[in-house]
């Protein structure tokens, strides 16, 4: 599927310089994709310079900014992609919402506000992109959601984060089955825990020794396993979790 012409990808989550969105749409434009990001309250200069970036790979690159929790936003963008670019064939479901809660603070409205980015708006844009592509009578297409390894280990405090993003691995494994017959692999990648927008110092000064590479996971990592998933060379590679961790320690 990479360097084929006329191949669209769809990156949600692609709001900073530093996101693993942004490496993703830099990586697969490299590929010879063209890019269609997502973002949300994101600095309009640097979406402006993203995009020369990006279209100065020789592919079409076109931006939305939208609000992932509007119940309405995944036939908002597909109708956008198409309209601007074409039929895609490759979606990237990289977008997440994350506060700290425990269960000291847990309440109806941060487990709802979790869920509508998290879960919401993964499942219903993964099955509108599917109806999509079968319409367009596409040969190959490519599904691709990202974890943070909740069911390798615990992450205390994140009790919403991990039960609405624990719910992608599921319906990653379920919808692989459903979508193989028409072409579309579905995975998942978790990358750990990856120096990012979320990071500071004292995180990195603790995660460090976790790391036996000795480095931290950066976005250009995550960016390679996104690249190879939505190659042709994965085709039959379907309703995995893949841990590219760099052999991160927990506990």
């Amino acid at each position: 599927m990479s360097n084929v012409q006329n191949t669209i990808a769809i990156i949600t989550g692609a709001s900073n310089p530093l996101d693993i969105g942004t490496a993703i749409c830099r990586k697969l434009a490299a590929d010879g994709i063209h890019i269609f990001f997502t973002h949300w309250q994101a600095d309009q200069n640097w979406i402006d310079k993203f995009k020369e970036e990006i279209s100065s790979e020789g592919v079409s690159c076109e931006d939305l900014a939208i609000d992932l929790s509007n119940p309405l936003a995944a036939q908002t963008i597909l109708q956008t992609v198409v309209e601007k670019l074409g039929v895609p064939s490759i979606l990237v479901n990289n977008a997440a919402h994350s506060t700290q809660d425990g269960y000291l603070l847990l309440d109806a409205q941060i487990l709802d506000q979790h869920y509508a980015v998290n879960m919401r708006s993964t499942f219903l844009l993964s099955v509108e992109f599917a109806r999509l592509f079968q319409n367009a009578h596409l040969e190959s297409g490519r599904i691709i959601n990202m974890t943070s390894g909740q069911d390798l280990g615990p992450m205390v405090g994140e009790l919403a984060y991990v039960a609405t993003k624990g719910a992608i691995s599921s319906f990653t494994r379920t919808l692989a089955q459903e979508l193989a017959p028409i072409g579309i692999t579905v995975n998942a990648v978790n990358p750990g825990p990856t120096d990012s927008t979320w990071m500071n110092d004292e995180i990195r000064t603790y995660l460090l020794p976790k790391f036996p590479m000795g480095r931290i996971g950066s976005p250009e990592d995550v960016a390679k396993v996104i690249s190879f998933l939505a190659s042709k060379e994965a085709k039959w590679l379907t309703g995995q979790i893949i841990h590219s961790e760099g052999g991160f320690l927990r506990g």
